[in-house]
């Protein structure tokens, strides 16, 4: 004998409403956290697919576009190969870079994942050759890869553009641009490799070009040196 309050066969087949919202609201939040998993795996997938492209594009226009506004100030008749700024030890320090990239995405694949940092290399890469190349245009002919021993009359002291703000801009400008190609590929080593190596290239160079600058533009050059800071942390 069923008892009067207790259910019917109608009403056990039929769960209560607040119990199919509870039901309906756990499904979602469990397909949610899926989909979530997903999209996070497939945006790491995206970070590590387009980084190393991305480094080698920016290689590539760095180089390649270095050599061309050289012919384009200069004439291709006194332009050389050096004007593509590829050493020795810069390749060695490239394949260094290639190399950490490799080793740590088969042991290491989810240390390239950090796409914000990635974004954050690739912003540098940009500022970067935006910095250089606004050094580049701005000076024209009195810009030059190597270091000038003797003046030249198309040689002139450039103060104005983005030179008012900084000394060497196509220092800093590469000195960001280099920073920022190994925090794109989120390699650790070679970041630390890169500022410290290419901070020294700079602080001797820019010392040793300076001697020469003093000796072209004199009291002009040393009032400048005194108001515009180098460009590059620590180089005064």
């Amino acid at each position: 004998m069923r008892s009067p309050i207790s259910p019917g066969p109608a009403a056990e087949s039929n769960p209560n409403p607040g119990i199919l919202l509870l039901r309906l609201g756990g499904g979602i939040r469990a397909l949610l956290g899926l989909l979530q998993g997903d999209m996070a795996e497939a945006a790491m997938a995206y970070t590590a697919s387009r980084q190393l492209p991305q480094f080698i594009f920016a290689v590539a226009f760095f180089h390649s576009s270095e050599y061309a506004l050289a012919v384009f100030f200069h004439g291709r008749s006194n332009v050389t190969l050096s004007s593509l700024l590829i050493s020795k030890q810069y390749v060695v320090a490239m394949v260094c870079a290639l190399l950490e990239y490799a080793i740590e995405i088969l042991l290491f694949p989810r240390l390239k994942e950090y796409w914000w940092v990635s974004y954050i290399g690739l912003v540098m890469i940009l500022i970067g050759e935006l910095i250089r190349k606004a050094a580049v245009i701005t000076a024209g002919r009195s810009f030059t890869h190597l270091i000038r021993k003797y003046h030249e009359d198309h040689h002139e002291l450039i103060t104005h553009g983005i030179y008012r703000f900084v000394r060497h801009p196509g220092y800093s400008g590469f000195f960001i641009w280099a920073t920022g190609t190994q925090i794109m590929l989120c390699n650790p080593v070679c970041i630390i490799a890169f500022i410290v190596v290419v901070w020294r290239f700079f602080s001797t160079r820019i010392p040793y070009e300076e001697f020469f600058l003093r000796q072209f533009f004199g009291f002009q050059y040393v009032e400048y040196a005194k108001r515009v800071p180098s460009g590059l942390p620590f180089i005064r």
